[in-house]
């Protein structure tokens, strides 16, 4: 998609749809719409007089040639109540605008912000809302799409925006989009298109186009480095293993800099193993790779932005089969850590496989650890498809998260890991147990279970199982992955450095 910024006064500016938004109070023609109201007649007041253009959030509002107006057409897009506007809510008002157009086969659009937006902040909500409504999980429809593709998006900051500060978050916007958009690309694949060799080699495409390290472990170099539960996982599958690493290393690097771990959980198709899930939308499994795609996208957004920290990147990536030779119930499996593991649901084989990866970023030298899984039905239970939930070992390391979630307009919520939850881990014959010993807290226990790998190494673990996919079509975003955690993450090496 073109992007480009407008800065002819609203009613001059010459486009197909000039998009703007409204907000739920009595005055609703404000700022920048007063010009276009005044040019049109005050036909926009009558339509709020009226009641027609109401302001409520995300309710379109589609007027045709405005007398005095150069645009074709005005959409005014409803953004709720002043009070509850913020950067998020301008995201999916840019992505509901763009995904609404281009229902109706408009091509070229210009987005005009309003005055509290006009700044490097606001520009980037916009873009990246802009170019996120404009992702679709359709890749394999051989139907043409009839024209129905946004080709151009100008944005226009109206007067009293400093042209520079908007370019700088226009950018800003665009490289964070299009590097959740390449997760969610890498999400929505087939499993037998993304198998773990087939990941690797995107990464390496992703790695070498952004100037970024990396390394790719087969089979033999894990073996060698005895990730016995990254092992366990992939043995029951005819597809090998790989451990993706991606390094970004600054220009300069200051000493006792943190270097910043993302660990994310890669299993390209999760059949449950031996412990198998049921049949009934067991399709959605290909996205069960969401976490390490997320760390993926992070890694390409950061080639861009360019933090003054070194942030590596592994991801563990495997199928989880029930063929012959799969692990089975009951089995003890010793991870790279050498910490031995009673196996007693195949099923729960993400913290095994994420076990591996923390125990191998710490060995890269990684002071600080996030890793990101779709771990648990439990965290769905507990918040539904609205917020990730986020366990910790160090409250003060959990608030850098949660204070990058709420800048990136991420929805996630601190979850608790009591010591007692690891009482519920206890094995009989091995030094812990991949699943509890009691009903409930599954989101925790899964928890607690990866930490047993962290030491004292300050640790975040995203459950993005509810968040990673949207089960059904949304006005801002099309049915299928989300990209979840791409922008928190970029947020936080950006804010470490």
């Amino acid at each position: 998609m073109n992007l480009s910024m407008e800065s002819r006064s609203p009613a001059k500016i010459e486009t197909p749809a000039l998009v703007s938004y409204v907000f739920e109070k009595d005055d609703r023609i404000q700022g920048a719409l007063v010009e276009l109201d005044n040019a049109a007649g005050g036909r926009l007041k009558r339509l709020a007089e009226t009641g027609e253009l109401t302001g409520k959030l995300l309710e379109m509002t589609f007027v045709h040639e405005l007398p005095g107006v150069a645009a074709s057409r005005v959409l005014l897009v409803g953004a709720g109540k002043p009070d509850k506007f913020d950067g998020a809510v301008l995201r999916r008002v840019a992505a509901a605008a763009l995904r609404w157009l281009r229902a109706k086969s408009v091509t070229r659009m210009t987005f005009l912000l309003r005055e509290g937006e006009r700044t490097a902040a606001g520009s980037q909500a916009a873009i990246e809302g802009l170019l996120l409504g404009a992702f679709d999980s359709d890749f394999y429809k051989t139907e043409k799409k009839n024209g129905k593709v946004m080709e151009a998006v100008a944005l226009a900051p109206g007067e009293g925006g400093a042209a520079a500060e908007i370019e700088q978050g226009m950018a800003r916007g665009r490289i964070l989009a299009e590097a959740q958009n390449f997760t969610r690309t890498l999400v929505n694949e087939p499993s037998n298109r993304l198998t773990p060799r087939i990941l690797a080699d995107r990464a390496v495409e992703m790695a070498r186009q952004a100037g970024l390290s990396i390394d790719v472990l087969d089979e033999t170099r894990i073996a060698e480095l005895k990730m016995g539960a990254l092992l366990s996982v992939a043995q029951g599958s005819a597809e090998p293993p790989r451990v993706i690493v991606v390094t970004y290393t600054p220009a300069q690097l200051k000493p006792g800099a943190p270097v910043l771990g993302l660990v994310g959980k890669a299993v390209t198709f999760d059949t449950g193993g031996i412990s198998i899930k049921p049949s009934d939308g067991m399709e959605k499994m290909k996205y069960d790779m969401a976490g390490g795609a997320a760390m993926l996208g992070a890694m390409k957004a950061l080639a861009a932005l360019k933090p003054a920290i070194k942030v590596i990147a592994v991801i563990p990536a495997t199928e989880n089969m029930p063929g012959g030779k799969a692990q089975k119930p009951g089995d003890v499996q010793f991870a790279m850590s050498g910490k031995s593991i009673e196996v007693i649901n195949t099923d729960a084989e993400g913290r095994l496989i994420l076990a591996d990866g923390i125990t191998y970023a710490k060995r890269l030298g990684c002071t600080h650890l996030v890793n990101a899984a779709t771990l648990t039905g439990a965290i769905v239970v507990a918040l539904s498809n609205i917020n990730a939930g986020v366990f910790t070992n160090n409250p003060e390391w959990q608030e850098k998260v949660l204070a990058s979630a709420r800048r990136a307009g991420e929805k996630m919520w601190p979850m608790p890991l009591d010591d007692d939850y690891r009482d519920l881990i206890k094995s009989t014959i091995a030094d812990i147990q991949n699943v509890g010993s009691g009903r409930g807290g599954g989101a925790s226990v899964g928890a607690a279970f990866i930490r047993e790998f962290t030491d004292d190494t300050p640790w975040v673990h995203l459950d993005i199982a509810g968040t990673a996919w949207l089960d059904e079509q949304k006005p801002w975003a099309a049915k299928g992955p989300t990209g979840i955690a791409v922008r928190t993450l970029a947020d936080l090496a950006m804010s470490l450095s």
